[in-house]
């Protein structure tokens, strides 16, 4: 089996889609119509501070990371939020998860951050274990107000 991590071209949005489609489904979501097209379209303008990495088995897309810089008062450097991490069924179990959080950290390193962080849900066991292992639960709870 041989892994590739790179960025997911402004031509696979075909290969992307039902990855993205798979990880919202996992967490109950859905969005207006035409989000996912805008989304995709932000990872490929260079004015966007928004980026899509793959991890390509055997030359098949089969997980995506999300990541987002953003200021913060805390530091000079952006912080990088690690917003959508997703890995396809069939091939779990072979550390693509890991490896997309590792190439997330070196380019957020490479680029000048200060930090990577994310969520996820209490009872996601199963990332939080990969979680526990390469990062530091921060222990704060997220609260928000949607518009």
């Amino acid at each position: 089996m041989s892994v590739e991590i790179r960025p997911v071209g402004r031509d696979e949005y075909e290969a992307w889609l039902p990855l993205w489609n798979s990880y919202l489904a996992f967490y109950h979501a859905t969005l207006k119509p035409g989000t996912s097209e805008i989304t995709f379209a932000r990872f490929h303008d260079d004015a966007e501070p928004m980026f899509v990495l793959g991890a390509y088995v055997d030359g098949v897309l089969s997980g995506i990371v999300h990541f987002i810089y953003h200021r913060s008062c805390w530091t000079a450097g952006d912080y990088c939020y690690l917003q959508d991490l997703f890995v396809d069924s069939s091939a779990r179990g072979h550390g693509l998860g890991r490896r997309l959080i590792e190439a997330v950290y070196a380019k957020a390193r490479a680029d000048g951050c200060s930090r990577v962080h994310w969520l996820t849900k209490p009872e996601n066991a199963t990332a939080r274990r990969l979680y526990d292992r390469i990062a530091d639960d921060s222990g704060f709870m997220q609260y928000r107000h949607v518009f």
